[in-house]
């Protein structure tokens, strides 16, 4: 029963599996930035945003890379071994669609909470752990629900 099940959803698994991975290692890179700027600019507003740009910069490439190695063999013709473009163009037109919406909500909330919480004088540590948990939950839903309707992982 439960190989099955992890066979019939191993694509959303995996999925899931490499946007935490790489959301882990964003939110470490996140925490030692805000940290660190914080002791050279009180300025909460450019405190959250040189953080969440500095998550991007880890988050995007990891992803990526992962998304790639779990998903190579749909991109490689099993019996020419030449890359069949067309998969790779159809899956990017839908992670950027998915990820668009689901990104923007993420920004906001992130941003939003992180600035609040900074502004009520929350160590800056732990304003970025509040603002990552609940934007990663919020993104977690709304990107799953996504990649159904767009039937990304079909």
């Amino acid at each position: 029963m439960k190989s099955s099940l992890f066979v019939k959803y191993r694509r959303v698994i995996l999925f899931n599996k490499n946007l935490v991975i790489s959301g882990i290692i964003s939110f470490l890179g996140g925490v030692v930035t805000t940290q660190i700027y914080k002791t050279i600019d009180n300025n909460n507003v450019s405190n959250s945003v040189i953080t969440l740009i500095v998550g991007y910069c880890v988050y995007i490439p990891i992803f990526s890379f992962l998304f790639y190695r779990d998903n190579k063999s749909r991109y490689v013709d099993p019996v020419t071994k030449r890359r069949n473009f067309k998969n790779i163009k159809d899956d990017i037109l839908k992670l950027f669609s998915i990820f668009s919406i689901s990104e923007v909500v993420f920004i906001v909330t992130k941003l939003y909470i992180h600035y609040s919480l900074l502004s009520l004088n929350f160590q800056p540590y732990v304003a970025i752990t509040i603002a990552e948990l609940t934007a990663w939950i919020v993104f977690l839903v709304l990107i799953n629900v996504s990649i159904k309707l767009v039937k990304l992982l079909k």
